[in-house]
């Protein structure tokens, strides 16, 4: 069979199967109104596996050539058996590749060491999907107490997306919200294979509608600086500047930072924040300092993060420093 012949089945099978599927089958809020097409809707199924309503309408017409990761996501998002799934890779026939399995991502020692050494800068070591890697305990104390969520939902635009505290945290949530989710894109053009992005772009177009939203609009590039302000329990607002900077030689890595200008009441809220850090870390017993385990995940089994210090309990243990445990 030839290559056009392979294609042209493929997108025939894929129309077909969309149409087969309602919003309401694959956890999509069933939209108001009369659908102009019967099933999803392209742009949905291109979400739901984390590549481009572009790349997914050439599919459909035979104008793409499909990898065996990206089928791999097609089925899952389509739902289909064991036959159908096999009819799926037939159709594909030599045009799949069998997709790279990748190790999972860490932060250099000598990353860690810098994070160590910020005492009054909150800083995020960050993967290729923004997988929360490092941490130090500022940025702890600032956002959230990373050692609590469990590793595999360690991810910075999950738990922006997923823990509610963050939309009382971030005064411009959505703001941030959008540059995370430009920041996803840029990494899904760059490697539309990554098995932990489709994950995460799945999900989460499952469960936030201004996620869903967002992903299908085309945003403009990255940014990798910016200014945003923070309502926080224990030193109040913050207005801070954040930069992402490349980690050369780690395959995607950024180190995230935020600082305030000296001399603002944003400067001196960070220092008041790190003296309570450190207090709280003086004030913990060594039961409590062993409770973390060798990766920088809390003993916890949280169904996700807690964010920020409790100002009501001045003793409670300062958040792991994930910059020492990772």
């Amino acid at each position: 069979m030839s290559d056009s012949a392979r294609t042209d089945g493929l997108g025939a099978f894929l129309r077909a199967r969309r149409g087969e599927l309602s919003p309401r089958t694959v956890g999509l809020p069933e939209a108001g109104g009369r659908r102009r097409v019967s099933g999803l809707r392209r742009q949905e199924v291109a979400a739901l596996a984390a590549i481009s309503t572009d790349y997914y309408t050439r599919l459909e017409q035979g104008r793409a050539r499909p990898s065996a990761a990206v089928l791999i996501k097609l089925a899952r998002v389509l739902h289909l058996d064991d036959d159908r799934r096999a009819q799926l890779f037939a159709l594909a026939g030599e045009l799949a590749e069998r997709p790279v399995r990748r190790a999972a991502q860490q932060a250099r020692p000598r990353l860690r060491r810098v994070l160590h050494d910020l005492h009054t800068t909150p800083a995020l070591v960050l993967g290729r999907s923004m997988e929360v890697l490092a941490w130090n305990s500022l940025a702890a104390a600032l956002i959230t107490d990373f050692s609590q969520v469990p590793e595999k939902q360690r991810n910075f635009v999950r738990i922006l997306f997923c823990d509610p505290a963050m939309r009382k945290l971030h005064a411009d949530w959505e703001h941030v919200a959008r540059t995370c989710v430009t920041q996803l894109q840029t990494e899904a053009a760059r490697d539309p294979d990554n098995p932990r992005l489709t994950s995460l772009v799945g999900e989460l177009s499952v469960r936030d509608e201004h996620f869903r939203r967002w992903w299908g609009a085309h945003e403009a590039p990255a940014r990798t600086v910016g200014t945003t302000t923070m309502h926080h329990p224990i030193v109040g607002e913050l207005t801070l500047d954040w930069e992402s900077l490349a980690a050369i030689g780690t395959d995607g890595q950024q180190v995230l930072l935020w600082t305030a200008e000296r001399g603002t009441p944003s400067h001196d809220g960070l220092h008041i924040l790190a003296s309570w850090s450190r207090s709280s870390e003086t004030g913990s017993t060594g039961a409590e300092s062993a409770g973390a385990d060798s990766t920088g995940a809390g003993s916890s089994e949280t169904e996700g993060p807690r964010s920020g210090p409790d100002p009501s309990n001045s003793d409670r243990r300062r958040p792991a420093d994930g910059s020492d445990q990772l």
